[in-house]
């Protein structure tokens, strides 16, 4: 049986073959990599209860990291991971510098200060900000899990379990019972519309 780490087709190792191009002058691959990967650690970063403006901060201080480090990741497959725990410690950095904020995902002022805004994205934008008030309402090991795997195409349970410092095998019911709750939340709200 082939280890997590060495299927091609887990985030882990897409992120490490990415990587490695780059790392051997296909400067391109960094741009592919990005795009891969970011999501993963924005959620992990607003984990941290950064607002939207520190966690870009923190974002493009973990990226930029990596590129002048890059020589010292001595397995390219582990560059996934090595995002992960460099983007919590920023944020933990930043967290410890900064007042605590609440997160805020959706703000009803840019509706009056943004006469572009089409009624569908208000809309859109209104059923994001009330689905993430009841993800908000979630145990912490829900939200945190949530918002890691929530945005990743085929989450790596590896890399989650060990970023979130969960048991692989826990990842997938715990997934469940979240998303269960959620559910739950959101069918018992008389404003939610599925």
């Amino acid at each position: 049986m082939i280890g997590a780490e060495q299927r091609p087709d887990t985030l882990a190792a897409r992120a490490g073959a990415l990587f490695s191009a780059y790392r051997d002058g296909d400067e391109h691959r960094m741009g592919e990599l990005i795009a891969l990967l970011t999501p993963i650690l924005w959620h992990t970063v607003r984990a941290q209860r950064l607002d939207r403006e520190a966690a870009e901060d923190v974002l493009q201080t973990t990226w930029l990291t990596l590129v002048r480090s890059a020589e010292s990741i001595a397995d390219s497959r582990a560059v996934l991971q090595w995002l992960l725990v460099t983007a919590r410690r920023e944020a933990w950095r930043v967290s410890r510098q900064a007042d605590r904020v609440e997160p805020q995902d959706f703000d009803s002022d840019v509706i009056a200060t943004s006469p572009d805004l089409v009624p569908e994205q208000v809309l859109r934008d209104a059923e994001l900000g009330q689905l993430w008030h009841h993800v908000r309402q979630l145990p912490e090991r829900c939200r945190r899990l949530l918002r890691v795997i929530a945005f990743a195409d085929r989450p790596d349970y590896a890399a989650v379990a060990e970023a979130l410092g969960m048991p692989v095998g826990s990842i997938g019911p715990t997934r469940g019972r979240c998303l269960a709750k959620l559910r739950a939340q959101l069918a018992a709200d008389p404003a939610w519309e599925m």
